[in-house]
């Protein structure tokens, strides 16, 4: 079982999107795959209960088929910081829940599981403690979304400086055009292809879905 944690330059980048298309094409080369987002802040009511919009989405996607509750265990009613939701809550967003889930999903035996985060990289738990501080004990190698606009070479070079300074492994890295206006888009992307120490695993254009055989290679790199 290969599994990789998904993260973001920030918020409203894409991740889940990109989770979803990779979930998807992984079952196209035949292999299993199931999709884990531990924590997720946001809900809308559906049929009497709290749904969390991306964690469904990553429900729908994953070729296993399992309860909303063991993809998204915590899942917290109002579109803010998760801590800050968890506390107004009472809720601890906890290293036990968050491994115990995943613990749930590894029984299953995918072939690829993909742990999605919430936000940026450095995202509180707590006063004290942050998901990568869980991460890091759980064995995974770090897939990171770019959003491509204006400002994204400050904020994906900080992000891969952070990820790499915590001791992970980048696996790849995924440019997300989110505007379909960045000035100078391709010289950009260039200069993140130069600078960054991972390959691009995937280009995802604004509004369009990635390109088949682009979306088969990327997941033949992570089985």
């Amino acid at each position: 079982m290969k599994q990789y944690f998904v993260t973001g330059t920030d918020t409203e980048v894409g991740k889940t999107y990109v989770t979803c298309q990779l979930l998807r094409a992984t079952q196209a080369i035949s292999k299993s795959s199931v999709g884990y987002k531990p924590i997720a802040a946001g809900c809308d009511k559906v049929n009497g209960e709290w749904v969390n919009e991306d964690a469904l989405a990553i429900q729908q996607a994953s070729s296993l088929k399992l309860p909303l509750s063991i993809i998204n265990p915590i899942s917290l009613v109002p579109p803010i910081a998760p801590h800050i939701a968890a506390a107004e809550a009472g809720v601890s967003l906890s290293e036990h829940t968050i491994s115990q889930g995943l613990s749930q999903l590894q029984q299953y035996k995918p072939d690829v599981l993909l742990m999605e985060g919430a936000g940026g990289w450095r995202l509180p738990l707590s006063e004290s403690t942050y998901l990568p501080d869980v991460v890091a004990k759980l064995n995974m190698e770090v897939i990171f979304v770019v959003g491509m606009k204006l400002g994204c070479l400050n904020h994906a070079l900080l992000t891969a400086e952070a990820i790499t300074h915590d001791g992970f492994n980048i696996k790849g890295w995924v440019a997300n055009d989110i505007t379909g206006e960045m000035p100078r888009y391709k010289e950009n992307l260039a200069t993140l292809k130069h600078a960054l120490p991972a390959p691009l695993l995937l280009e995802v254009p604004y509004q369009v879905a990635p390109n088949s055989q682009e979306l088969i290679s990327a997941v033949q790199q992570l089985c």
